[in-house]
């Protein structure tokens, strides 16, 4: 399966850069997130590099007759309701799974927005694990894995590092491209 997505990708004009870490935990984000092909070629990426990444889903649809299909592929159920904290349901479910690669949009839609989502951030910080950015450029037709952080706690600090490396990384869509902030919670 390896040697057909590289091909198929090579095919269709992308390139892949960069390795996958070995990390046994975590925290994978994703972007610019402005298509449907966003996921297509994503996941073309996961089977380039055998990854088996783990994925936020509505927790409706983990029950029967679905449910253990989307487990199968690495989901990972949430309860969505304002009265649940999903960040410390996702950070509870890193703590207890000795290997997990979460993979993440922090734009949440691929529909522009003011700002991205900031769950990503806090999941990994405090579940203690790695930051690793993933992007799609699509005026180098590149995929690809960049840096890897360990998020300090800063978060001017650390969207900075964040915002230094997408700033150059452009989406299918670029107009649908959001902005790099959110709404910083306490340090």
């Amino acid at each position: 399966m390896r040697y057909i997505m590289r091909t198929l990708l090579a095919l269709l004009g992308w390139k892949i850069k960069g390795e996958f870490p070995g990390d046994k935990k975590l925290v994978v984000i994703f972007a610019p997130h402005t298509s449907n092909w966003d996921f297509v070629l994503m996941l073309m990426v996961r089977f380039c590099y055998k990854m088996k990444p783990a994925f936020l889903g509505k927790h409706t649809l983990f029950k029967a007759p679905t449910g253990w299909f989307f487990r199968m592929l690495g989901g990972i159920p949430v309860e969505r309701s304002s009265s649940h904290n999903i960040v410390d349901q996702v950070v509870k479910v890193l703590k207890q799974r000795e290997e997990v690669t979460l993979a993440l949009a922090p734009e949440g839609t691929r529909s522009k927005t003011s700002k991205w989502k900031s769950g990503f951030y806090y999941i990994a910080l405090k579940a203690k694990v790695p930051l690793l950015m993933a992007y799609l450029d699509s005026e180098t037709k590149t995929i690809g894995f960049g840096d890897k952080i360990e998020l300090s706690g800063n978060t001017q600090i650390d969207l900075q590092k964040i915002k230094d490396f997408y700033k150059d990384k452009r989406g299918i869509k670029p107009e649908l491209e959001s902005e790099i902030a959110f709404e910083v919670k306490d340090n």
